[in-house]
């Protein structure tokens, strides 16, 4: 279970280990930052609307010290425009696509074929060697939809002034030796028909929301597990990610069904590092494909990206009551449409 909440909230359920996907990236040097970049953008978008899904099933709050445990799952569909990337050569200085493609996949691309990219190593004299690698394909046709999923669970809790507080939390764990993940988010939800009169007798309820939620995940890259011509000193995957949302809930509640929605915004940033030494070892091929030698290089640091995404967000959705068990889905309009489902058991 740990193993799958790890893979989940990276986004790439599929052939490869996320580390390996960066590692046969980095063999592009100096430009494996920009190549990344393009490649993970919509996981890390993704990511960051889905993070945001799931806070709430109604505007009603709790009674004093009543209570809920929230389950859910989030999926954030990717937009067709973010399957590929357009391959600019003026943005990278030592790659190059002998084949001459002007797209390539990204890591949320049906396309799961590697492409050749040719890379430039200095001799230190001035001139080149040119070595191949293949640049990995998108991972969707391994996915069940494409959309990048967050399984999330919750509790909120009543306090006075008709105020709910939520917590999101997975404590800090360590797995495989290697790997340490962490999540905390925190929500609050106040009641805004208490300050309406007799309104507050209808089956109408409206609230206000703001949540945060911050996600980080450390994969130390070992030695043996990386690919045969990389080798690595000191390699870490370093993962971290915040998100925030500001929404006017409304809610019809009846005793059987609720029909809710929001609307609001989304913000968030997130950060991804591939910190160590990397000594990468080319193979040089003839016209013909033989290998005639080889060629190396080192990198330091190769990786270190920061993506940011934001946005309006509008959420209709439904809750069947059966007594204190809940069962809910709704659906979000925003630049990644997000669909989420769940069960609650909700008490007070």
């Amino acid at each position: 279970m740990k193993k799958l909440l790890l893979i989940l909230l990276l986004g790439l359920v599929g052939r490869q280990s996320f580390s390996q996907e960066l590692e046969t990236i980095i063999l592009a040097a100096d430009d494996a930052s920009k190549l990344t970049e393009n490649y993970i953008n919509p996981v890390m978008n993704g990511l960051m609307y889905s993070m945001n899904g799931g806070w709430y099933t109604t505007a009603k709050t709790h009674k004093k010290f009543g209570f809920d445990i929230t389950i859910n799952a989030n999926a954030s569909f990717v937009p067709s425009k973010d399957e590929l990337f357009a391959f600019v050569p003026s943005d990278y200085s030592f790659i190059s696509l002998p084949n001459g493609e002007t797209q390539l996949p990204t890591v949320m691309s049906d396309q799961d074929t590697a492409t050749d990219v040719e890379v430039r190593i200095p001799n230190g004299d001035g001139t080149f060697n040119v070595a191949t690698f293949e640049m990995p394909g998108g991972i969707t046709d391994d996915l069940p939809i494409n959309a990048v999923p967050t399984p999330m669970v919750q509790a909120g809790l009543g306090l006075p002034f008709k105020t709910d507080v939520k917590l999101r939390f997975v404590p800090k764990i360590s797995f495989d030796d290697n790997v340490d993940a962490g999540l905390v988010g925190l929500g609050l939800q106040h009641d805004i028909m208490q300050y309406l009169g007799p309104l507050d007798k209808l089956p109408l309820n409206i609230s206000v929301l703001a949540a945060f939620t911050t996600m980080n995940v450390t994969y130390q890259i070992e030695d043996e597990d990386a690919l045969d011509n990389v080798a690595v000193t000191n390699g870490e995957v370093e993962f971290k990610m915040n998100t925030w949302t500001l929404q006017a809930l409304a809610s019809l509640d009846f005793k059987i069904i609720t029909l809710y929605g929001g609307f609001g915004y989304n913000s968030g940033n997130s950060t991804i590092k591939m910190k160590g030494t990397y000594n990468l070892t080319y193979d040089l091929e003839d016209s013909n494909g033989n290998v005639i030698g080889s060629a190396s290089d080192s990198i330091t640091n190769p990786i270190n990206l920061d993506f940011d995404a934001s946005g309006a967000r509008a959420t209709l959705g439904a809750r069947l009551n059966i007594g204190f068990f809940k069962i809910f889905a709704d659906y979000t309009l925003q630049e990644y449409n997000t669909a989420t489902a769940g069960i609650a058991f909700s008490f007070r």
